[in-house]
């Protein structure tokens, strides 16, 4: 294309790899590289377990991390935000890592969250780290939002049309002669596990029988997060 430099180039190529097409229930969704799911026709942008403050929660029992889980997990979420300009975002529990972790965000960390919610709707739900979520930081709280066939909560039943968080699916597999372990959707077309957002969240693996619950037979699609795109791959080929 004339007129068209290679970074200008690279960044279209990124900007078609970073989403990969994902059904629940008849909606249609886009699963971004970056964990985050966007549902287009609503306009709605989903993030589970931000673990915001999960480094200093860390700190105070004497496990020394990096404290810069907060900026690095916001500025993420900036970046998604900004891509996909969302009417509605909702923090799909545990967005914080304990119950006072709220009142351990810096200033500039508020500053952050109230940028991220200016202009659009943005709906906190309550999780199993989270369950009383603070009413100083703008948003609505809820424990469950169903929009048309799809409910959101934190924790995952199994129900159809339910997209749900909590477990933080991550899923290992071998290619090219190596081992690759990275975070993933987890989805069988009628519902989906999201992975973890959170810097310092981590993960579980899709084999671990919390799973066999939600999706029986391992009859369910790792949609993994891979550096250029996201990759998916059978449950079943995933150890």
């Amino acid at each position: 294309m004339a007129g068209t430099s290679p970074a200008m180039t690279e960044q279209a190529a990124l900007q078609i790899t970073s989403t990969r097409s994902l059904d629940i229930a008849g909606a249609s969704f886009h699963a971004d590289l970056s964990g985050a799911l966007f549902w287009e026709e609503q306009h709605l942008l989903v993030v589970s377990d931000l673990h915001l403050e999960k480094g200093s929660s860390f700190a105070a029992r004497g496990v020394l991390l990096p404290p810069y889980d907060t900026v690095a997990t916001l500025g993420r979420l900036a970046a998604v935000v900004a891509r996909h300009d969302p009417r509605v975002v909702i923090a799909l529990g545990d967005s914080f890592h304990d119950r006072s972790a709220h009142e351990r965000l810096s200033a500039e960390d508020r500053d952050s969250v109230a940028a991220l919610q200016e202009g659009r709707d943005w709906i906190w739900i309550s999780g199993n780290h989270d369950p009383a979520l603070p009413r100083d930081l703008g948003g609505t709280i809820a424990d469950e939002v169903a929009i048309g066939p799809i409910t959101f909560r934190h924790e995952p039943t199994g129900t159809t049309g339910e997209i749900a968080g909590h477990l933080h699916p991550k899923a290992r597999v071998s290619a090219r002669g190596r081992s690759m372990e990275r975070r993933c959707f987890a989805c069988d077309g009628m519902r989906a596990v999201m992975p973890a957002f959170g810097a310092y969240a981590g993960g579980l693996s899709i084999r671990d029988a919390a799973f066999a619950k939600i999706f029986p037979k391992n009859g369910f699609v790792a949609h993994l997060l891979g550096d250029r795109r996201v990759h998916a791959i059978a449950a079943s080929r995933c150890y």
